[in-house]
């Protein structure tokens, strides 16, 4: 007999018919959610709420936060609520608000309330870990990031950039470069050396193994890709269907290359000056020695806190991707804006060329240090097209915003919309104009600071900016005293940006022309 009619048929037809009507009932109360705490809101579409088009790929994560942002604009409000699928999340456009999200109330927004499975250890790193856990890491890596650091790992971006030139060179003048794709592999190249101490070749070989996992991260299927959206917007749901943050083909490879890395340096107790030394220090002294050695030493503090293997993989890997992908596309971008403006592109060669007069035409760390005017166009890049569109946090505790009745609930996402604020008309004039002049060190004085976040800002800005920096520099430095760049008929224009990519990337590439100076 069934349990509540006479048929099995008929008790399963009303079971699904309750668990359904539960479910549309649940979706719309969740949606309602900011309109019963009184907060301006964008109208959401059922299920989906505000994401349709950024789950199915049909919008990219940059034009949906920008979207977002004007809206809000458009309607006078300091902040406002959306819906990330069932998420209600909250969007903070003032640059007040949001300094104090990112700063003077940081304890309310430690976490920045991303996915990680620890049963997947390399999406434990830095970027994703909460509370104590990120308190301890960052302290420990933040020594591997100082000025000291970065001088010391320069003779091998340096190395890199040999070979750059040199693949350049086998069609300059010819046909029309996919310039991304030449600047991801350079950038492959560098962070490979510096991470891992490895040699990835990619430039010479550009369908090296390496390029062929990594790709896994930021190039997938549509199916990957919306199992990424749900680690993004809700971990909770994730974590409930043991969801994989990382390709299990990616993870496996880069731990095999990460520990057999470690065990051949162990082993032969290898120095080398990269930022897998660093992390080798951690992981068997618990603290960095200028005294070369990776192995523990009788003067060690035994109370030092110790990376574990899983811990060092983690960090490695997340250093190579954001090493990867950020550098290559804020280049990518720089060079496209210098090719529509020839006359910035020739005073940033003047710079180039002055500077290494001065350095008997060496690229030497303090050389990179003085193109000041180039630090300006890579902001003003930087500022047009941040590789990260918005910066995500989730309240950690109750916070009551300051100066309005809004009381943001533990547990809210929150989504700080770095593309909006960097092409607000009223704090930078004529947004869609190519112009560094607005990094001065006197125009930067006027704006507000939290307006200009591409790496972020307060406790959890990037730990990984010098590095980003100086990269980037040392990308443009090779390529601006050694070739002239146009851009090329067969690039897109106006530039879209593709929907299935979460970084700022363009659908159909950036493609140039060049010819040797």
């Amino acid at each position: 007999m069934a349990l509540l009619t006479d048929t099995w048929a008929l008790d399963a037809l009303t079971i699904g018919a309750t668990l359904i009507t539960i479910f549309i009932v649940w979706v719309k109360w969740s949606h309602s959610y900011w309109s019963r705490k009184g907060l301006f809101s964008t109208t959401p579409t059922f299920f989906f709420g505000n994401f349709k088009n950024v789950f199915l790929q049909k919008e990219s994560f940059g034009d949906f936060t920008e979207h977002l942002y004007e809206y809000f604009k458009s309607h006078s409000k300091p902040h406002g609520g959306c819906y990330m699928l069932h998420m209600p999340t909250y969007v903070p456009i003032d640059p007040d608000i949001i300094k104090h999200i990112m700063q003077n109330d940081f304890e309310h927004f430690v976490d920045r309330g991303v996915y990680f499975n620890e049963d997947d250890p390399l999406s434990a790193h830095l970027f994703s870990l909460e509370g104590t856990k990120w308190k301890n890491l960052r302290v420990k890596l933040t020594p591997t990031f100082t000025s000291g650091k970065m001088r010391m790992m320069f003779d091998i971006l340096v190395a890199c950039s040999g070979q750059l030139t040199q693949e350049m060179d086998k069609n300059v003048g010819k046909a029309p470069i996919d310039i991304k794709n030449m600047l991801e592999r350079f950038t492959m190249d560098i962070i490979g050396s510096c991470a891992f101490g490895i040699d990835c070749n990619s430039l010479k070989n550009p369908d090296n193994e390496y390029t062929k996992y990594l790709k896994l991260f930021f190039v997938e299927g549509f199916w990957r890709n919306i199992s990424g959206i749900i680690t993004f917007v809700s971990p909770e749901i994730a974590r409930l269907l043991s969801l994989k943050a990382v390709n299990p083909r990616l993870s496996e490879f880069f731990m095999r290359v990460i520990k057999g890395t470690v065990q051949y340096r162990e082993k032969n107790n290898v120095s080398r000056k990269d930022f897998m030394h660093l992390l080798l220090q951690l992981k068997n002294r618990g603290k960095l020695s200028d005294d070369g050695s990776i192995t523990e030493q009788q003067d060690d503090n035994k109370k030092d806190v110790k990376l574990t293997m899983d811990e060092l993989a983690a960090q490695a890997f997340v250093f190579f991707l954001a090493g990867f992908e950020t550098s290559s596309t804020t280049m990518t971008f720089c060079l496209y804006e210098l090719s529509v403006n020839p006359d910035i592109q020739e005073k940033v060669r003047q710079e180039v060329n002055a500077v290494l007069d001065k350095h008997d035409n060496k690229i030497t760390y303090d050389a990179i240090m003085e193109m000041h005017y180039m630090e300006q166009v890579i902001n003003e890049s930087l500022r047009k097209y941040p590789p990260l569109p918005g910066l995500n946090r989730i309240c950690t505790k109750d916070y009551k915003v300051p100066g309005t009745d809004l009381v943001i609930e533990k547990g809210t996402k929150v989504w700080i919309p770095v593309i909006g604020l960097q092409r607000d008309s009223d704090l930078y004039p004529e947004p869609e104009k190519f112009n560094p002049e607005r990094f001065s060190e006197e125009n930067k004085r006027q704006r507000h600071p939290y307006s200009f976040l591409p790496f972020g800002e307060g406790p959890r800005i990037c730990i990984g900016l010098r590095f980003g920096m100086m990269q980037t520099k040392v990308g443009l430095t090779v390529l601006l005293k050694n070739y002239k760049f146009s851009l090329s008929s067969k690039t897109s224009v106006p530039l879209k940006l593709d929907p299935k990519s979460f970084t700022m990337t363009t659908k159909g590439g950036i493609w140039l022309d060049y010819n040797r100076i």
